[in-house]
């Protein structure tokens, strides 16, 4: 069994795979809330203590020993990692790797530790000669030892540590067939933050932290109509993006925006300004499709205003519902396990 674990700030989700001639076949997939039922979520209170054992809950709840867990991959987030496609000299690997530590230094945020870093070759440049593309993760020491502790409180061995985007991309191009032709969106909405990324065949790979997530979502209703976070919730759940609305106005998304900015508008805002920058910095904006996955992507509403608001065709991303495959199974809200399974794949091919 290989498993991927996702430590959310208010989910901690987990996806178990086999490895078959095929490839890969599910096994399980569960998740577990960090703070306690029907309380009001703040993600500021949420500590390594609450994380712990929220990871030891699921794992009982799965019916998993910890000890006997073996093959596993965490990840850390795009808001203290930083991956990036860039352009260098050809060069030996030795050479490359000093030449990764400095340009890592231009990306990441410090915390007074040396950097931390991997890099993928990807091939030779298509514009220049002499030149190829390297993909480059980084992160400081630091950050990873407090990854590495929280992962040993839970009583876990540590193995793989991803990094999100990666784990999102490695979660879609093996659920769905990429084409050849044009760019690929995915917003993974978490609870305090989304990750964008972009990518497709033989384009540049990007992703950037933005910073709305579902429980700005809930805080905003609360706050309109001056009701508990546990009744926005619930609001947020019946109704979507349209809880913002009078009853009157319920049910379409075009006047949301009328009246008043709303916290989608912010995130359509992110969404749009990132897609220019890509467009700009590449050439590329041949967008095809925008996935929403993560705890906040299915929210009801959601994929419908993002898709009239940019003008891309947008829909919920389903992880388990895989092309070309046998597995098939039936999940309240799969989206939030996207970057489980990613982390569960990554896991297995570090076992090859």
């Amino acid at each position: 069994m290989i498993l991927g674990l996702d430590i959310g700030r208010q989910y901690v989700k987990m996806v178990a795979v086999s490895k078959t001639k095929q490839g890969y076949k599910i096994l399980d997939a569960g998740s577990r809330l960090v703070p306690e039922l029907n309380t009001t979520y703040d993600p500021e209170k949420i500590d390594r203590t609450h994380l712990v054992m929220a990871v030891k809950e699921l794992l009982k709840q799965q019916s998993l020993n910890p000890k006997r867990v073996k093959n596993i991959a965490t990840s850390i987030s795009g808001a203290s990692s930083s991956f990036k496609q860039i352009t260098t000299m050809e060069m030996p690997v030795d050479e490359l790797e000093s030449a990764m530590i400095l340009e890592a230094r231009k990306y990441i945020p410090m915390d007074g530790t040396e950097a931390v870093i991997d890099f993928q070759i990807f091939g030779s440049n298509s514009k220049e000669i002499d030149k190829i593309d390297v993909g480059l993760v980084a992160c400081t020491k630091g950050v990873i030892n407090n990854h590495l502790e929280l992962v040993k409180d839970c009583g876990l061995k540590p193995g793989v540590i991803d990094v999100t985007p990666v784990a999102i991309y490695n979660s879609l191009t093996f659920a769905k067939d990429i084409p050849d032709d044009g760019l690929v969106v995915v917003v993974d909405v978490g609870a305090v933050s989304s990750t964008l990324v972009v990518f497709g065949n033989g384009k540049e790979f990007f992703t950037r932290d933005l910073p709305i997530g579902g429980h700005d979502f809930v805080k905003a209703i609360s706050e309109k109509f001056k009701i508990k976070y546990t009744d926005a919730q619930d609001m947020l759940h019946k109704d979507g993006i349209y809880s913002l609305q009078s009853r009157d106005d319920k049910n379409d998304p075009e006047n949301l925006s009328i009246t008043e900015r709303s916290v989608y508008d912010n995130l359509v805002e992110d969404i749009r300004r990132s897609l220019r920058f890509y467009a700009k910095q590449t050439g590329q904006s041949f967008f095809l499709k925008i996935f929403l996955s993560g705890g906040a992507g299915n929210t009801p509403g959601l994929a419908d205003y993002l898709s009239k608001k940019l003008n891309v065709d947008t829909g919920v991303f389903d992880p388990f519902d895989l092309e070309n495959s046998e597995n098939n199974m039936s999940i309240s809200n799969p989206s939030q396990y996207t970057t489980a399974l990613g982390l569960s794949i990554r896991a297995g091919m570090d076992n090859e």
